[in-house]
């Protein structure tokens, strides 16, 4: 059974299209207009051992914003989609990672029930030229589409390229785990017998 999702998201400010492959070997094919942010996403392909594209187009002239959250709607849609009633899955995952000077953590429950935390107050200003700030929204907007709850922090570093490297790394990794098959769990992953 292939685990796949694809979600075309057009709005007046974004033209967005993204495919997404749970079950990958990391590739990824990825044209936002934001070179990091598009480094940061084949982070998380690469990471999560995702088969993914995302060619995003929007009004990058006003501001990146648009385009970051309706990036992440998409692609929690896309994830959204792939698990479908998610059936088997491990539903929970969680991940550390160092990148040199940065320590990142994420864990994810795909519960149906979206929340989002973000404790990451030293990733803040400029990468190069991509405002940091605008991975939380990214994040946010993930998280909400996927109906799941994600919890991120930056536990310490100095550069926000590498902690936010760190962050996409920890999050693909415990979407990763999160989005994996249990052979022992023959049904949802809950009590209530639905996600």
């Amino acid at each position: 059974m292939l685990r796949r999702g694809r979600v075309h998201r057009k709005t007046t400010e974004t033209d967005v299209l993204v495919e997404l492959t749970l079950d990958g070997r990391g590739r990824s094919e990825v044209q936002t207009g934001l070179p990091f942010f598009n480094h940061m996403l084949a982070q998380l392909a690469r990471h999560g051992l995702f088969d993914l594209t995302i060619r995003a187009k929007g009004d990058l002239e006003v501001d990146p914003h648009h385009t970051m959250e309706d990036v992440g709607l998409a692609l929690g849609e896309a994830f959204a989609q792939a698990l479908g009633e998610k059936v088997g899955i491990r539903r929970y995952g969680e991940a550390a990672v160092p990148m040199d000077d940065a320590l990142a953590w994420v864990a994810v429950d795909l519960s149906g029930r979206p929340y989002f935390v973000y404790q990451a107050e030293k990733l803040a200003g400029k990468i190069g030229e991509f405002d940091a700030q605008l991975l939380k929204e990214f994040f946010r907007a993930l998280a909400t589409a996927m109906k799941a709850n994600v919890h991120i922090g930056v536990l310490y570093g100095e550069n926000t390229h590498h902690m936010a490297e760190a962050i996409f790394k920890a999050a693909a990794r415990a979407l990763g785990e999160a989005t994996s098959m249990d052979p022992r769990v023959p049904d949802v992953p809950s009590t209530k017998g639905n996600l």
